[in-house]
């Protein structure tokens, strides 16, 4: 019986780190410039933790779309 969750639990771990990593909404996005920008006006709008994540979710925002060649329906960009 032990033997049996043990691999159950084995196949579980396996099938969930091989899932695909989901990319964040890009309405995610636009709440994160939202609040970037208005704690460059108002210094107490945002803790330090949201507005460091925000700033990484910007960051990798621009990093995807310089590598993508076509929009959200599939047209080019160029």
């Amino acid at each position: 019986m032990m033997v049996v969750v043990r691999l159950v639990l084995v196949v579980v771990a396996l099938a969930a780190s091989t899932l695909p990593v989901r990319a964040e909404d890009r309405s995610v996005l636009l709440n994160c410039k939202a609040m970037v920008a208005r704690a460059a006006k108002d210094a107490n709008t945002a803790s330090e933790a949201d507005l460091t994540r925000c700033r990484q979710v910007i960051r990798e925002w621009a990093l995807r779309d310089a590598r993508t060649t076509v929009d959200e329906e599939g047209k080019p960009l160029r």
